[in-house]
């Protein structure tokens, strides 16, 4: 059982994180579709576009990852997703969508906690240790 994933976000980071995705696994085209929110986009064309968009993956599940809480794109996924067959995770990263596509054969419920857990620990300083110049 595959999951679909559904990324709508403000443009162009739901079009620019599916060709990230794709470049990692090409094979996922399939399971991923995106919807790029234009400024100054009538909410009814959004709604209307989004239900295209996830209505495209043709799977029984859909996990729906968007960029802001808050924003336009996530008060529009919170009309799409029903809490039973699909769910909405508001803060999409790469690494986040790069450990949902991994298991979206999961069932949804432990998706969205692999997917949280990916875009979680995918956000972390890293400590550089200067290197001294080359002679």
């Amino acid at each position: 059982m595959n999951n679909g994933i559904f990324i709508i976000a403000h443009a162009p980071l739901a079009s620019a994180l599916r060709q990230c995705v794709l470049h990692v696994f090409p094979d996922a085209a399939q399971v991923l579709s995106v919807l790029d929110v234009q400024p100054q986009m009538p909410l009814e064309d959004i709604l209307s576009s989004a239900k295209v968009g996830m209505n495209l993956l043709r799977t029984q599940h859909t996990l729906v990852l968007t960029d802001v809480l808050g924003a336009t794109p996530c008060n529009v996924a919170q009309q799409l997703v029903d809490g039973v067959n699909s769910q909405l995770v508001a803060g999409v990263n790469l690494p986040m969508l790069l450990r949902a596509v991994t298991y979206c054969s999961e069932p949804l419920d432990i998706l969205v906690d692999r997917a949280m857990a990916g875009g979680t620990q995918g956000v972390t300083q890293v400590d550089v240790t200067p290197t001294p110049p080359t002679p």
